[in-house]
């Protein structure tokens, strides 16, 4: 075999045992092999080094950073020697140094730059676990400062004093990525590291106070200044990088002026920061960060603790109470800082009892999320869905609600307070578990991350390269970076899961094997807890708890199990105590039967979606109440879904078809479209059914009971008057927002009654027997009954109230022919026949066509009188002492501003765009505007100005129970806004912004109406 051949071989071989020990780059690593520094420590680099290889995050870095390594101590025989002895023994040593050499190229430059660093991997002293004071002395003493002293003042100053105190830090860093790389379980190694990290971070501030102490002539003697450590140092769970948090307190010394020692105290604390953070020989440690102070930046960056005080009790937000939990003394005075912190604690504690407490530290974890850039959504450890604040906020959010009355849960550490709420009883063991290793997970990814290049970064790469490497750095190296992507995304879904549970539902769901007291229902402190998180009543609350609950029943135990979940879902409503009180009066309804508590039980979403629809809308609380069989529909999308006609109408028929009686039967009809009112509310309120999907299924329920009860009425007539067959043909055609199949929950039945006498029939018993059928058909349907009634309006009539209720059609022919009015031609654009006979339909169609798309369109003698009367509906129709910017209907840029737009274009355009011969609003919009007769940008202002409109008038008959005039205003009652808010979908607490967002709308749409309609 031939020289080449046996090196050819040898490469061969070299590099399948490079890649298979993970090596990417198989034939620069060879040459590394082969660098001749990297020879001259280790005689035979592939032999010794290749195998520990296949343990490291990076092998390629690794190879990389002891090449350069040995480079740089080749000329100092005792560090090549330490580094042969490290490297040629199988041990400890060997594994700290490639591991930390093979995750972090930082750490790998800091030992090339300084190595006799490399000292701190050889013994076997931990990285973590060591006391705080033993740290803060090894930084002290780096910078020539007494650690004795009780005002400790560095020797060595300027850049050469930072350069020290940096280094020092970074020696001390490294010993503690070596032991947290090196762990066989990094997660459970996790709250040391941290702990560590938060503690070196404190030395290196007590440090960087020495050193600026020594930049003033006095040393600041004339102060006491205390630094207070906030966020993930206060703590004791900081990251590798990450902006340490921080307040500082300030108390003149015994006869100095406070002036003049709040000024020497703010040059401390400047200098202590500009020692951390501004550029040096060194590496910069991370910035500073006072914002959390009062006032954040434009607030002084000192303060003594009167002020701070001061501060907290009359101007501070929630958030700030939230943060202070975390505050811990990290350096400079400790009784001070100390003193600070006991002084802060009642309001912490006590915060829970500000007014929107809870729903404020809702909004601020929404809008921490909604920050996020979009394009770094789906990579955000830290602030995106699934990330550690969600893990983070929800633990907060259970200590501050808690913690007021439970002493044992007021840890500032996020994994030690998650396990004191679970002992507890806050929160259940498995959710906890689950919860603490989630986040475990997510911090130590983040660790690794941020080791790499010792930079500050929450994003997860998308490299493979280094998702490979960080998948390796946790030891999932067989699965890789696919298997890290799975882990990574089931991670966020599971915390996300958990945070909605619990950060939306202080009270937790305990698991179904929990007792009443373990599931937190003792009335104590169940009572706090219902306080906390939005029950107006919680004495109340804890009745209807105990009257669930009490007993040894099946039904009693079920309900132990349901409850705890049910009541923080409503709590997510608007109206948690009137959620608690209808699911009561369900539950002793339905209680005993064998579906009801097995269908809650099993199914979380009809729990769920139960406890929303009863804590939202007092509308559906009542329906499901009159119809409790109605609550299986929750279970399934498919049984919210809108019936169409032609399934109600064969229900209708079936119910006409065995029925004898009248009354029975128009109950049955009227009870069917109460269910079907029923399902729509409850499939709107969940956010299935919405908008103009919502108003069809509406209408369509209002066309069948009108279909039906035609029928009834008309077969009652003929048994009234003896007859066989009926001397008339009948027409019902629906007008209004009934004839746009636009009709709301509280919507009245607008109609025109038209009746044709069959051919040799006497006119006069013909109109009789109209009069009869029409008066029968709106008793049967407006009479006070078991079933909702549907209020028959025939106002539209020719004459209105003054001209007879039915008219034949050869009277309509005649009055359109002699005596219409604008009003009325407008009013007939929404023509539609909706019952009776389909033929005498299509003729009166045909009849008011004319009237309603008049050829050349509309003169400008009548659209002049349109807008007169449009003004004057404007100035004599809107109620007394109601802002017409808030009338839903009639207000400015409201529904009626809309309609009338565009009946106005339908009026002078409809003969020549047959697409706007249409009854429907927003279909006449569209059709506008696809003709160019409307902007596109007006038409989007005024279909959004009339979409939200509508939305809230039924939102309020949802929200309230309750429709007529109520439903026409949007109301200023703060509780009013946020249960409207909730019902038309937007976040708990966002009343104001649902407001906000109407008026902003509505003076949108008024300008266009300016425009558009007036001309």
């Amino acid at each position: 075999m031939s020289a080449s051949s046996t090196s050819a071989g040898r490469g061969s071989s070299l590099a399948g045992r490079l890649t298979r020990v993970g090596v990417s780059d198989a034939g620069r690593a060879e040459r590394l092999l082969d660098d001749a520094a990297l020879v001259q420590v280790v005689g035979a680099p592939a032999d010794v080094l290749i195998p520990p290889l296949a343990d490291v995050a990076d092998p390629d870095q690794a190879l990389l950073a002891l090449a350069k390594l040995a480079g740089a101590v080749v000329g100092d025989p005792d560090l090549l020697g330490l580094l042969r002895g490290v490297l040629e023994d199988d041990g400890p040593p060997r594994s700290r140094l490639l591991a930390v050499v093979g995750a972090s190229v930082a750490l790998g430059d800091t030992l090339v730059a300084h190595p006799e660093t490399l000292r701190v991997l050889l013994d076997d002293a931990p990285g973590t676990g060591v006391p705080v004071s033993q740290v803060r002395a090894e930084l002290l003493r780096a910078v020539g400062a007494d650690a004795e002293a009780e005002v400790p003042v560095a020797t060595l100053t300027g850049a050469a004093g930072t350069d020290a105190m940096r280094l020092a830090y970074r020696t001390r860093l490294l010993r503690i990525a070596a032991t947290d790389l090196t762990s066989t379980d990094p997660l459970s190694r996790l709250p040391g590291v941290a702990a560590a990290l938060a503690d070196l971070a404190a030395a290196a501030l007590e440090s960087a106070l020495a050193l600026a102490r020594a930049d003033l002539d006095d040393h600041g003697l004339g102060v006491r200044l205390a630094v207070i450590g906030m966020g993930k140092g206060g703590g004791r769970e900081l990251n590798y990088v990450s902006d340490v948090d921080v307040i500082y307190v300030a108390e003149p010394a015994d006869g100095v002026d406070e002036a003049e020692a709040l000024a020497a105290a703010s040059r401390l604390a400047a200098g202590l920061a500009r020692v951390c953070s501004t550029p040096s020989g060194e590496p910069a440690l991370w910035p500073v960060d006072a914002a959390l102070r009062p006032e954040g930046k434009d607030g002084p960056l000192v303060r003594t603790i009167a002020s701070h005080k001061a501060y907290y009790e009359r101007w501070a937000k929630t958030w700030e109470f939230q943060a202070l939990l975390k505050a811990r003394p990290l350096a400079g005075d400790e009784a001070l800082g100390l003193e600070y912190v006991a002084m802060t604690q009642p309001f912490v504690w006590s915060a829970v009892t500000r007014e929107h407490f809870v729903e404020d530290s809702q909004a601020m974890r929404r809008r921490v999320e909604g920050h996020v850039p979009a394009a770094e959504a789906d990579r955000q450890l830290k602030l995106g869905v699934g990330g550690l604040r969600d893990v983070e906020f929800t633990v907060q959010l259970l200590q501050l609600v808690h913690g007021r009355a439970d002493e044992s849960i007021r840890s500032p550490s996020t994994l030690t307070a998650l396990a004191a709420l679970a002992a507890g009883g806050y929160v259940g063991r498995s959710h906890a578990a689950q919860l603490a290793v989630c986040y475990r997970l997510l911090r130590v990814l983040e660790h690794r991350i941020q080791l790499h290049r010792l930079r500050r970064t929450h994003l997860m790469p998308t490299a493979e390269p280094d998702l490979r490497r960080l998948a390796r750095s946790i030891g999932m190296r067989a699965e890789g970076a696919d298997g890290l992507r799975d882990r990574w995304r089931t991670t966020r879904r599971e915390v996300r899961g958990l945070h909605e549970e619990l950060f939306y539902r202080p009270l937790l769901p305990a698991t179904a094997q929990l007792s009443t007291a373990e599931a937190s229902l003792a009335p104590d402190a169940a009572k706090a807890r219902l306080a906390a998180i939005g029950y107006t009543d919680p004495a109340g609350a804890m009745r209807h708890i105990a009257a669930l609950t009490e007993g040894v029943s099946r039904r009693a135990s079920i309900q132990r199990q349901l409850l705890p979940v049910m009541l923080g879902w409503f709590a997510d409503g608007a109206d948690p105590d009137g959620g608690l009180l209808a699911f009561r009066r369900l539950s002793d309804e339905l209680g005993t039967t064998h579906w009801y508590l097995k269908l809650l039980r099993d199914s979380g979403t009809a729990a769920r979606r139960l406890a929303q629809v009863l804590s939202t809308s007092r509308y559906v609380a009542d329906a499901l109440t009159r119809s409790p069989e109605s609550v299986t529909w929750l279970a399934d999308d498919a049984d919210l879904v809108p019936r169409t006609f032609e399934r109600l109408t064969a229900e209708a028929d079936a119910i006409l078809t065995r029925s004898d009686e009248p009354v029975p039967a128009v109950t049955a009809l009227r009870g069917l479209r109460r269910r079907e009112l029923a399902r729509t509310a409850a499939a709107d309120v969940l956010g299935v059914v919405t908008g103009e999907r919502a108003s069809r299924s509406l209408s369509v329920a209002a066309d069948v009971v009108l279909v039906g009860a035609l029928r009834v009425a008309e077969w009652e007539a003929r048994t009234d008057k003896g007859l066989e067959t009926s001397p008339t043909r009948l027409l019902v055609v629906a007008m209004g927002r009934w004839g746009g199949a636009e009709m709301g929950y509280s919507s009245d039945a607008d109609v025109l009654f038209v009746h044709d006498p069959v051919e040799g029939a006497d006119p006069r018993v013909a109109q009789e027997f109209a009069l009869l059928v029409t008066t029968k058909l709106r008793t049967l349907l407006g009479t006070v009954g078991p079933e909702p009634t549907l209020e028959v309006d025939a106002d539209l009539r020719p004459e209105g109230r003054n001209g007879p209720l039915v008219r034949s059609f050869d009277s309509y022919a005649e009055y359109y022919q002699r005596w219409s009015s604008p009003w009325e031609s407008q009013a007939l654009l929404r023509a539609r026949p909706v019952a009776g006979d389909d033929d005498l339909g299509e003729r009166f169609l045909r009849l008011i066509d004319p009237l309603r798309y008049p050829v050349g369109g509309v003169e400008p003698a009548v659209e002049r009188e349109v807008r007169r009367i449009k003004a004057r509906v404007e100035s004599e129709r809107l109620p007394r002492g109601v802002e017409p910017a808030r009338h839903l209907k009639l207000g400015r840029g409201g529904i009626a501003d809309v309609e009338w737009t565009a009946q106005l274009l339908q009026l002078q355009h409809a003969h020549e765009v047959p697409a706007l011969r249409t009854t429907a609003t927003l279909a006449a919009l569209e059709a506008a505007t696809t003709a160019g007769l409307l902007d596109a940008d007006d038409a989007r202002v005024l279909t959004e100005a009339w979409l939200l409109a509508s939305r809230l008038r039924d939102a309020n008959v949802l929200w309230s129970g309750r429709g007529g005039a109520h439903a026409d205003v949007l109301p200023h009652d703060r509780q009013a806004l946020a249960g409207l808010a909730r019902v038309v979908g937007y976040p708990a607490g966002s009343g104001g912004e649902l407001e906000q967002d109407y008026l902003r709308t509505a003076r949108r749409a008024r300008a266009v109406v300016e425009r558009v309609f007036y001309g």
